[in-house]
């Protein structure tokens, strides 16, 4: 289990952080995923929704949304952002242990939310949780950062954003023996003409696809399909973001 905790000041900036993302890229995608595979969804569940910008469009578009994530502080900006929308539940719960009242019909996981999963016996319980929520013939959708990425682009290197409101510096450490990934962030807020500094540790585990197959098949869910990065066509071996499509028989 994480904790929750340690994204209470990171909550409020997140979405500062994250201004050059295009959610509804990211959901013309998963509704194109949906289209492809022949899929209806009327409910569907967001794991690790973080501030809900993702599940907040997807609500706009009519689907009722579950939101789920530990950081209570997440989840307060998305009630926020959310407004006077109807058709969305928040549950504070680890996306680990989830418990629901129902069955859904599809399950996204977004933004490499599986990669922050660093012990594989804790992923193959999500994976089983999901296997017991999700209705027959619904859609699993996650998308993790690849091997090449880590090995390639964030392996001992240093990025920096830097901007009137907000900046940081991001510095990773990558252990290729554990195949773990640790990310220093440093930011820097503006207010009041003065920069309040946050730290912030997280850690990304590089998983393989045939580790991954390993453990979706033992979940009893089937992989049907892997997209490269918001396009639906097969990965590349340069792809730094794939997106897995399993199914549940």
């Amino acid at each position: 289990m994480e904790d929750g905790n340690a994204y209470s000041g990171f909550a409020y900036v997140y979405d500062q952080l994250m201004y050059d993302v295009n959610y509804i890229k990211w959901c013309n995608f998963i509704e194109n995923i949906f289209k492809t595979h022949g899929q209806k969804p009327n409910l569907v569940l967001d794991l690790a929704c973080g501030t809900g910008s993702f599940l907040i469009e997807m609500a706009k578009r009519g689907y009722d949304m579950i939101g789920v994530d530990l950081s209570m502080d997440m989840l307060n900006c998305a009630k926020q952002k959310s407004g006077d929308l109807k058709n969305i539940l928040y549950l504070n719960q680890d996306i680990i242990d989830f418990e629901l009242y129902g069955t859904v019909d599809a399950v996204v996981c977004l933004m490499d939310s599986i990669n922050y999963i660093t012990d594989k016996r804790n992923l193959k319980k999500l994976l089983k949780k999901v296997h017991n929520y999700l209705n027959n013939g619904g859609l699993f959708i996650f998308d993790i950062n690849t091997p090449y990425k880590f090995k390639k682009i964030l392996k001992d290197n240093v990025f920096y954003d830097v901007s009137d409101e907000i900046s940081y510096i991001w510095q990773n450490y990558y252990d290729s023996t554990r195949k773990i990934c640790q990310i220093e962030l440093t930011i820097f807020k503006k207010e009041n003409s003065v920069y309040t500094r946050m730290d912030e540790t997280h850690y990304e585990r590089c998983y393989e696809i045939d580790e991954l197959k390993e453990i979706i098949q033992n979940s009893n869910l089937e992989l049907i399909d892997i997209y490269d990065d918001l396009e639906l066509c097969k990965p590349s071996q340069s792809s730094q973001r794939v997106f897995y499509v399993c199914k549940k028989p």
